[in-house]
């Protein structure tokens, strides 16, 4: 007789679609890293004049972030749902911690770990967010949608992580975290109604808060002057987006490169590390602009290219989420994704001119060690759902019984067998 224990037993196999994507995306971030920022750090001696300073440590993070990913891919989503609340008052607490720092680039959004190396927590609360919520969502189950029990909660948690983010001050990333937040709500079965008055209120409480963080969040040296300056520029970020000619030579320089170079790509571009605009004219090039220094280099045909290969990683990200049969998985999947959707579009949106630019970066492509890290932990975390899809299809296959559990979201009725 057969044995099947074993089979049934064993962890299913991650999805390697996936894996090989977002290897190939970090792999491609790490190139143009390098092309992007190699003729800044020859010429600056702050960076030793070493043209590889920023793509050495790009990629010292990429191998952290894929060790960090494969021991998250082997953590069973059943650790998560434990998991979820230390790892969500520790981010509290770094989120606290973050805003007794000293500035960098006018916000204090960094926590200095020495040697060069900066570690920025809204990273992190981004994931953590989506651990929690998801948990807290399907621990409610029914009583989820109840206004008074279930969504005032969920909502008032997430408007406190927001309000600290909006202290830093960080919208770019105060506004991803929302819009995560809301697209795990929905999917979890709240009520349009309650979202949309909730969406109203969170717009006009963080107003305030950002209000009073750009009067009170600068440094104790800070004059009258200076604070009107930066509530002046602020004010002109979004007249650039409106008009960036008009501001071209201050806060519409930036986007006003960034277009350039699009430009300067056409059809095919102008090869790998022959971009002209990003050679001291475009401001971090290799961080929030490196959207723009790939359009230049290879043209609107490369730009292209790279969008599918984006959006098809997207997609399988998602459908990775759908067959999930653990609602658990399914929101925390659709959580990762959607933020992964949410922060490329406000990144590549904002150096195109489709929105007003927050400086965000683009996930798995800018550099950042912060951004890779939290963003490969996030993959494993997806690979690990794909391993419990798997490993929940080989039982089914040895038990002939199909095992459903109860998903309390707006999938339940909008799974079919087209996803699987």
């Amino acid at each position: 007789m057969r044995n099947t224990k074993p089979e049934t037993r064993r962890r299913g196999t991650p999805d390697f679609q996936l894996l090989i994507l977002t290897l190939l995306l970090v792999g491609f971030g790490v190139i143009m890293v390098f092309s992007s920022s190699s003729s800044v750090a020859l010429l600056n001696k702050e960076y030793n004049f070493d043209s590889l300073y920023f793509v050495k440590r790009q990629s010292a993070f990429a191998v952290l972030g894929l060790f960090i990913m494969l021991v998250a891919m082997n953590i069973k989503m059943e650790k998560y749902k434990k998991l979820f609340v230390p790892l969500f008052f520790i981010t509290i607490l770094l989120l606290i911690i973050v805003l007794f720092t000293g500035s960098l680039n006018g916000a204090k959004s960094w926590i200095r770990l020495g040697g060069g190396i900066n570690f920025q927590p809204t990273e992190l609360a981004k994931v953590s967010i989506i651990l929690y919520l998801s948990a807290l969502i399907v621990k409610k189950g029914d009583r989820f949608r109840d206004l008074r029990t279930g969504y005032i909660p969920v909502t008032v948690i997430v408007g406190c992580v927001a309000g600290l983010i909006m202290l830093q001050p960080d919208l770019g990333s105060c506004f991803i975290l929302v819009a995560t937040s809301g697209l795990i709500i929905y999917a979890g079965g709240a009520s349009v109604k309650h979202i949309t008055a909730s969406i109203v209120l969170l717009v006009l409480g963080a107003s305030i808060v950002f209000g009073i963080g750009s009067l009170f969040g600068g440094d104790s040296g800070t004059t009258e002057g200076q604070a009107a300056a930066k509530q002046d520029y602020k004010i002109g970020r979004f007249q650039a987006f409106l008009n960036p000619m008009d501001q071209k030579q201050g806060v519409g320089y930036n986007l006003v490169q960034s277009l350039q170079a699009i430009g300067e790509g056409g059809l095919s571009g102008s090869g790998f590390g022959k971009g002209i605009i990003k050679l001291h004219y475009l401001p971090n090039s290799f961080n929030d602009f490196i959207f723009s220094v790939i359009g230049e280099e290879f043209g609107f045909i490369g730009t292209a290219i790279f969008l599918m290969l984006y959006l098809y990683f997207i997609w399988r990200g998602m459908i990775i989420a759908l067959r999930c049969h653990d609602p658990f998985g399914t929101l925390v999947g659709t959580g990762i994704m959607g933020l992964i959707a949410i922060q490329a579009f406000i990144n590549i949106g904002g150096v195109t001119q489709t929105i007003p630019i927050t400086g965000v970066t683009l996930p798995f492509i800018s550099f950042g060690g912060s951004s890779l890290l939290v963003m490969m932990f996030s993959m494993g975390i997806m690979l690990s759902i794909s391993r419990e899809n798997t490993k929940q299809a080989v039982q089914e296959r040895t038990t002939g019984v199909a095992v459903r559990n109860e998903i309390p979201n707006r999938f339940q009725t909008r799974r079919t067998n087209r996803f699987r």
